[in-house]
C-alpha cells in the first residue's frame, strides 16, 4: 500500500506575512487560503513540481512559531537557487559543499528553518 506525504503544516505566528514570504519571494502555488471562522484559517501552498504541500493559518496548530526544523527540499542546482533566493531579498546562507550534497538553508519570518538540497551526481546510470 502506497503511503504518500502530501502536506506538512507549518507553525506561524502571522498567516499573512508567512503567505507573502512563501508565495512572492520564494514562488511557491498558493493553493488554498480559506477563512473557516474568526478562530480557524487555513493556507495551503505548494513549492514547484513538489507533490507535498504546506499549511499553516490560525487555529490549525499548537506548535511554537519557529520551532520546525528539518523539512528538506531536493533541487537541481543550489548555485541558481541561491542567486534566485538571494535576488528575492531572502537571507540565503552560503552554498554549503558536504559529501551528500551541496546545500543552502534559509530561514522563514517566523525562523522555521528550511534546507534545500542538490543531490551529488552518485555516476549511476
Amino acid at each position: 500500500m502506497d503511503q504518500r506525504i502530501e502536506l506538512i503544516f507549518v507553525p506561524v505566528a502571522d498567516a499573512d506575512r508567512a503567505k507573502a514570504f512563501f508565495v512572492d519571494r520564494l514562488g511557491w502555488h498558493a493553493d488554498h487560503d480559506q477563512r473557516v471562522s474568526d478562530e480557524l484559517r487555513f493556507v495551503q501552498v505548494t513549492p514547484p513540481g513538489s507533490a507535498c504541500s504546506i499549511a499553516f493559518g490560525e487555529g490549525i496548530s499548537d506548535d511554537e512559531p519557529g520551532t520546525l526544523r528539518s523539512v528538506q527540499l531536493v533541487v537541481d542546482d543550489a548555485d541558481a537557487l541561491h542567486a534566485a533566493l538571494t535576488a528575492a531579498g531572502v537571507d540565503a546562507g552560503e552554498v554549503e559543499e558536504l559529501a551528500w550534497g551541496r546545500f543552502v538553508t534559509i530561514a522563514d519570518p517566523d525562523g522555521n528553518r528550511w534546507t534545500f538540497q542538490q543531490l551529488p551526481d552518485f555516476g549511476v546510470a
